[in-house]
């Protein structure tokens, strides 16, 4: 008998996920119209007359209600953020259902207050496949960007600005996913509100190059896999990078100062890369809780009060090439089994190391 072994690439590329890229969009339809409306004209009327690829520009001005996107068009707001989409408190206030559809240039507002009906700036329903918003500035909702269920989506270039008043579990997040496959979250600014991205039940998204601050968890990951985070800058959050009951997530090359609690925390997370992360300032700049056979390497923690807290049967990890500088306690393991934090003869480096 003869065997054939085939190897495979264990962590997958981000540009192998197969997720969208910027000029994804589907070709506009055959005789596209360019619509352009005036404040006091009727927006929802015009979005259930048009035709698949059609645009409809808004001028300055400010547009009251809430808002459904049927049909597969641009909308497109004034780039100076005049444009504003009002929902005066009331459920959701851009309601996409339409596929290949982009929103930008919008600012939007004032959504209701109810977790229950996921009320949200813009809220991308799962039939809205191919979708791109960009450019658009979402304040001042329960959610500010809620893409719930739809493939291939591109939200990038955005200004979140969350609720901050109120208690924090009372708030919604910045940008939500669920169950959205083959997603990118890119260069976004979010703060205020509760979270700043928060995912579960996904699989394929990128995140990278996000800039958030000044809430409880920067990127929050549940239950999602083959996923990556990268270049993303954080600070003065509760905790930065939390990632959580998730398999084969890359991190790597992001950023995180002055957290109140974690910079980083992996808890029940496997088969990941940890990576070329800078950490700096926080009370554990790690925590390892039932985390296990991960790749943990090239990254840079410093002054935290603990560098290390691993417990909980995190195991069977590599764990290299690291730098542990100037933390109070370098590692807190809680434990009984040997732990070898070395591979081929590369150790880790501690500032405090008294060796010579």
């Amino acid at each position: 008998l003869t065997a054939t072994f085939i190897a495979v690439n264990f962590f997958t590329p981000a540009h192998a996920l197969n997720l969208p890229q910027a000029g994804d969009e589907a070709a506009p339809a055959a005789r596209a119209t360019n619509i352009t409306l005036q404040p006091g004209d009727d927006l929802q009327a015009a979005l259930d007359a048009a035709k698949p690829g059609d645009h409809i520009s808004l001028a300055p001005g400010t547009w009251q209600g809430n808002y459904t996107i049927n049909t597969p068009i641009t909308l497109s707001g004034s780039p100076d953020g005049s444009t504003i989409l009002d929902g005066a408190g009331k459920g959701k206030v851009l309601h996409i259902k339409a596929p290949d559809s982009t929103v930008e240039y919008l600012t939007v507002r004032n959504s209701g207050k109810k977790h229950f009906d996921m009320d949200a700036g813009i809220f991308a329903d799962r039939t809205a496949h191919n979708i791109r918003i960009h450019h658009n500035h979402a304040r001042d909702n329960l959610f500010g960007i809620y893409v719930w269920g739809p493939e291939k989506g591109i939200v990038e270039h955005n200004t979140v600005t969350g609720q901050a008043t109120g208690r924090v579990n009372d708030r919604g997040n910045g940008i939500q996913l669920w169950k959205s496959l083959h997603t990118i979250i890119r260069n976004n600014t979010i703060s205020g509100g509760r979270d700043g991205i928060y995912v579960t039940n996904s699989k394929y998204n990128l995140f990278e190059n996000n800039t958030i601050s000044g809430i409880r968890f920067g990127i929050h990951y549940m239950y999602t896999e083959d996923s990556e985070v990268k270049n993303n800058h954080l600070s003065d959050l509760e905790s930065a990078y939390v990632i959580m009951f998730s398999n084969r997530i890359t991190v790597r090359d992001n950023e995180s100062d002055n957290s109140r609690e974690h910079g980083l925390m992996l808890n029940a997370v496997n088969h990941s890369e940890i990576s070329g992360n800078r950490i700096n300032g926080a009370n554990k700049c790690v925590f390892l809780y039932n985390a296990n056979q991960n790749g943990f390497h090239h990254n840079h923690f410093s002054n935290c009060t603990i560098g290390v807290h691993s417990t909980a049967g995190s195991t069977d990890s590599r764990i290299h090439d690291n730098a542990y500088i100037g933390n109070q306690t370098q590692v807190m393991y809680v434990g009984t089994r040997l732990i070898e934090w070395s591979l081929d003869g590369h150790g880790n480096y501690w500032s405090d190391n008294s060796a010579f």
